[in-house]
């Protein structure tokens, strides 16, 4: 969305209005106001940890891109569970690659998330207006003050939080409440699921995201700063 300042600034602050009266609505509600706005330039990327996300686009809107960046280094786990939602939900996913060998920035290089993910990203980003993730405000510290609706100067779209203020334990409540089916990996420990070479499971007492690039110091892949 290549828009002029004064046009940012007047989006951002109609944004910010719409951003508070949205802090009480329900998920599907803040879809629903994504599709109306956006259209078909309305992409929902989703790592298939679970698919509460694609559930609640498939109730509230007619269509959908979902979009899929595939690192090359993902459990084959999540790769299944992503072809079986396809199933379940008669969708298709729009799966995007970085094209890099497996050998050029590896998993767990120091710019491995940037290449393989954040890159492939954008280029996916320039197609849109509007982008729909599934983070969390309880995920990490940096995520604690995501906004349920802002625009991302950075990749010029308008970001779309619509489960911003869920726990974890919405989520799971949420997949009890639907019968969702679950990530395979979940069930043997794995309660934050990434790339199968910087994942591991984790204990009750640790955070879900301490499984995520353990003893790395890192948090963050880049898509979501």
């Amino acid at each position: 969305m290549a828009l002029a300042d004064t046009e940012i600034e007047s989006l951002e602050t109609e944004l910010q209005e719409i951003n508070v009266s949205f802090e009480n609505s329900s998920a599907v509600d803040i879809l629903a106001w994504a599709g109306g706005r956006f259209g078909d330039k309305l992409i929902i990327t989703s790592s298939f940890q679970d698919c509460v996300l694609i559930d609640l686009a498939v109730k509230a809107l007619d269509k959908a891109r979902i979009v899929f960046l595939d690192t090359g280094f993902h459990f084959p786990e999540t790769i299944a569970y992503m072809h079986r939602i396809e199933k379940l939900y008669d969708i298709k996913v729009e799966v995007v690659d970085s094209g890099l060998p497996d050998d050029v920035s590896p998993c767990g290089s120091p710019d491995c998330c940037h290449k393989r993910k954040v890159l492939p990203l954008l280029k996916v980003l320039e197609t849109g207006e509007g982008w729909v993730t599934g983070i969390k405000r309880s995920d990490t510290k940096e995520r604690e003050s995501s906004p349920i609706i802002s625009y991302d100067a950075a990749k010029k779209v308008v970001k779309i939080n619509p489960i911003a203020t869920w726990s974890d334990q919405d989520v799971q409540n949420y997949e009890d409440n639907w019968n969702l089916p679950r990530h395979p990996l979940t069930f043997v420990g794995y309660r934050s699921i990434g790339c199968a070479p910087t994942t591991r499971p984790t204990e009750e007492w640790e955070s879900p995201r301490d499984g995520r690039w353990p003893g790395m110091g890192k948090t963050e892949c880049g898509l979501h700063i």
